[in-house]
């Protein structure tokens, strides 16, 4: 039997780029003023840089960039479970139905990201049947460094796997959350933006041709035949994880390569790369098609 495997990872002229979609300033709740915001993020050696603060749209415009690509954008926050609105034109109404506030980010160009689903200590900020429901969005935040730190759970592995597992193509992404200066850099996304501009940055994330880092710097993705090859240099160990979160396999060092079989259960396979003091970075996955 064939094997088909889907990915949207691309293998050449693409660079690299490492940024933050989820900060908060002065404009919301936050500690920095929004130029701070960016000055910081430009120390901090990041690429690009969305400052989302609450149901608030900041115009990049209005701020010097430091050489850091800013990407306009809002947290939307009033009458129900959060979402981030990348490449936002302009702030939306935050209505209660996030179905029809979902497709109103679309319809103006942006896109969607549902943040910290297992934050509060209920851990159920954002309950799974509804992301099940909600159709259009990208991806869901799998890290989000200040709620690590706070209430429930700053991973949602677990809401991403079901969603996998149930045929949704969504992507994970990696966000600081950043509230305050200890929470900078605590969590990124990495893309492969086939130019350096917010063009090339958007097109990469909502296309899912990035991965989700707290440390870990992955340098390679590759598929060669029915082999997909990763290359983590400061790795410690890989894992193949499939569907609802089971373990496929598991590379001892800085490289993985995982054969994708037409007798295996899985339908999906993406990748857990652990590094040192609990440094972890993500893939997106690859679909596996028979």
């Amino acid at each position: 039997m064939s094997l088909r495997i889907r990915h949207p990872y691309i293998d050449d002229g693409f660079q690299w780029l490492k940024g933050n979609l989820h900060t908060h300033t002065t404009n919301s709740d936050g500690a920095r003023a929004p130029q701070a915001c960016v000055n910081a993020y430009a120390a901090l050696g990041h690429d690009f840089l969305m400052i989302s603060d609450h149901d608030c749209l900041t115009d990049p415009a209005t701020l010097n960039s430091n050489g850091i690509i800013l990407i306009p954008g809002y947290e939307i926050t009033a009458n129900g479970p959060h979402l981030l609105h990348v490449n936002a034109p302009a702030r939306l109404d935050p209505v209660e139905n996030r179905q029809e506030v979902i497709d109103a980010v679309r319809g103006i160009g942006g896109f969607a990201i549902m943040c910290h689903p297992n934050w509060e200590e209920h851990f159920n900020h954002c309950p799974q049947e509804k992301l099940a429901a909600w159709q259009g969005y990208a991806g869901i935040e799998i890290c989000n460094g200040v709620c690590v730190l706070s209430e429930g759970s700053g991973l949602a592995l677990d809401r991403w796997d079901m969603l996998l597992s149930a045929g949704r193509e969504v992507w994970g992404y990696a966000t600081d959350d950043t509230h305050g200066t200890h929470t900078e850099g605590n969590a990124w996304t990495v893309v492969q933006a086939l130019e350096r501009s917010v063009e090339g940055v958007v097109e990469a994330l909502v296309k899912g041709r990035c991965y989700a880092s707290t440390g870990v710097t992955i340098e390679r993705i590759e598929l060669e035949d029915q082999a997909i090859r990763i290359v983590a240099p400061n790795a410690d160990r890989i894992d193949a994880i499939g569907d609802f979160q089971r373990m496929a396999e598991t590379f001892r060092g800085p490289e993985a390569s995982f054969q994708c079989s037409s007798e295996d259960i899985h339908s999906y396979v993406r990748f857990e790369c652990h590094g040192p003091e609990g440094a972890m970075a993500w893939t997106q996955p690859f679909f596996i098609e028979r």
